[in-house]
């Protein structure tokens, strides 16, 4: 049986140490439940949260659309990204960050902050400031190209 779609499910990474699974794993849920709710009615258009390790081990899953939530010391995959994709948005203090690039094949984004606030900051900002729905609205289509 088939439970996630590479194309359409959206995996959520976080770190996998105790103070990543305390802060950062609440954040990765509630973005969870953010998506799940515009996915209703198609079974792989849903989130799955997952840990750095098992990310960084199962290669596969690299395809999927990625978004990791924590900063680049409590989070591989964050680090990784906090490399490579181009800021998008940082709050006034720069503690918070939002970092994506939706272009590639691969559409992946880092949600952190220098603290646990912080990190809740750019969580709560890429849903308030759209960057949520065009990530779905670039993977959630119909096979035949019309958008959902």
């Amino acid at each position: 049986m088939k439970v996630v779609d590479t194309e359409e499910t959206i995996l959520i990474v976080t770190g996998t140490e105790l103070t990543a699974e305390d802060r950062d794993r609440p954040l990765a849920y509630w973005l969870k439940q953010q998506i799940d709710q515009r996915g209703v009615g198609h079974p792989w258009r849903k989130a799955v949260v997952v840990g750095d390790a098992w990310y960084l081990a199962n290669r596969v899953f690299h395809l999927n659309p990625t978004v990791a939530v924590g900063g680049p010391g409590a989070n591989a995959v964050a680090q990784q990204f906090a490399s490579a994709l181009p800021v998008v948005w940082k709050d006034e203090d720069e503690q918070a960050f939002i970092q994506l690039d939706f272009d590639d094949e691969r559409k992946r984004a880092a949600l952190w902050g220098m603290n646990a606030a912080a990190t809740a900051s750019a969580v709560e900002g890429f849903v308030i400031h759209g960057q949520l729905d065009e990530l779905l609205r670039r993977i959630w289509k119909f096979r035949m190209g019309m958008t959902v």
